[in-house]
């Protein structure tokens, strides 16, 4: 009996050359998921080269002055955006940020007060350092309930948002004392939720796909701008903040107060945070 053996399968070197190829893309695409998922968070086309059309950061100039015009209005003194984060949380029956201490009292001739100061519902260091920075909001409170007879006008709000794994969390704080220069503080407090840290401007402008280039021009222009109708004012007898337009403090590496929405980008100068000035400049992505 004769056996017959099944023929050994040539594979020519034109089937060698394209399995070799699927399986190299193959693994670069692995490569790309895992970075992107767990470090960089970017555009994969842009990662692969491909130039990609952001429209969420095109806005026109009277998109702008809207939102600059409705800012006031964004603090809602709750989180805004929460995208199931629960694993991270301290108390997990309640948000990843929300209102600790809130207080509104007025006493004539002595303080009008109120208050809604955030708490910062994660367990890690970093964010516990936060916690204790926005208590000195709390003990100004304390301090100005203490006041007796000094026409006081001391109020705190916050608003907060989760985008692409960041915690975002904004808080002003407004205090006018007699007939004492107003004095508005904003302070706040971005965090990586992904990697567990304190996440910078640049890094956010890398993660969104923004020109960094292209937004340091705006801020020195914008601030340019606002700068010059300082000198314009001052001329007529007006006694208002100047801005040092050649200050460190406009580079993005040193920009350290921004707001991240889902579709909205605000970088903060608030003057008031070192001096007693209302004073606070936006620009708005």
């Amino acid at each position: 009996m004769k056996v017959v053996l099944p023929e050994e399968k040539v594979f020519n070197k034109k089937q060698i050359v394209i399995y070799v190829i699927i399986v190299i893309v193959c693994i670069i695409s692995i490569i790309i998921a895992s970075y992107v998922q767990f470090y960089a968070r970017i555009d994969i086309g842009r990662l692969l080269g491909f130039e990609s059309e952001n429209g969420t950061w095109n806005k026109t100039d009277e998109e702008i002055e809207l939102l600059k015009e409705e800012f006031d209005h964004i603090f809602t003194n709750r989180i805004e955006n929460e995208e199931g984060q629960d694993n991270k949380k301290i108390e997990n029956d309640k948000p990843l940020v929300y209102t600790k201490t809130e207080k509104t009292e007025s006493k004539l001739n002595s303080y009008d007060v109120e208050v809604h100061i955030p708490y910062i519902n994660i367990n890690n260091k970093i964010v516990e350092e936060y916690n204790k920075e926005i208590e000195d909001f709390v003990n100004k409170t304390n301090n100005v309930l203490e006041s007796e007879n000094k026409n006081i006008i001391y109020t705190v709000e916050y608003v907060a948002n989760v985008q692409n794994d960041i915690l975002s969390l904004m808080i002003r704080s407004n205090l006018k004392e007699g007939s004492s220069v107003q004095r508005v503080i904003i302070q706040t407090y971005n965090y990586d939720l992904r990697n567990n840290k304190e996440i910078t401007l640049e890094e956010v402008l890398r993660i969104e796909n923004i020109d960094q280039s292209e937004i340091q021009e705006k801020i020195k222009s914008e601030i340019s701008v606002e700068q010059k109708k300082v000198e314009d004012l001052k001329q007529l007898g007006y006694n208002i903040y100047s801005r040092d337009i050649t200050s460190n403090m406009y580079h993005i590496e040193n920009s350290q107060e921004f707001y991240l929405t889902s579709d909205t980008l605000y970088i903060i100068y608030a003057y008031g945070n070192e001096t007693f000035t209302s004073e606070v400049d936006l620009i708005v992505i």
